[in-house]
């Protein structure tokens, strides 16, 4: 059994079809949604593996600034 063989102007005309196609939008949609989320998961993966390197170095959520600034107590705050 062969394949019907599209023309040029067919091709086109599906490929216009289904870009105003709801299914293929919901589709899209999901595809959008879980590349996001492997995203964000995959920056705080390594906001986790830079969080552990910070705290072998000494650095805790209370000295951030100083060890990473200086001595801030000078710095006028607004």
């Amino acid at each position: 059994m062969a394949r019907d063989i599209l023309t040029d102007e067919q091709v086109e005309m599906e490929i216009d079809r289904l870009q105003h196609s709801k299914f293929v939008k919901l589709a899209q949609k999901e595809t959008n949604i879980k590349i996001k989320r492997r995203k964000y998961m995959y920056t705080l993966r390594y906001f986790e593996k830079r969080g552990k390197e910070l705290a072998a170095e000494g650095i805790t959520m209370e000295n951030i600034e100083e060890r990473l600034f200086g001595d801030t107590a000078d710095i006028d705050e607004d």
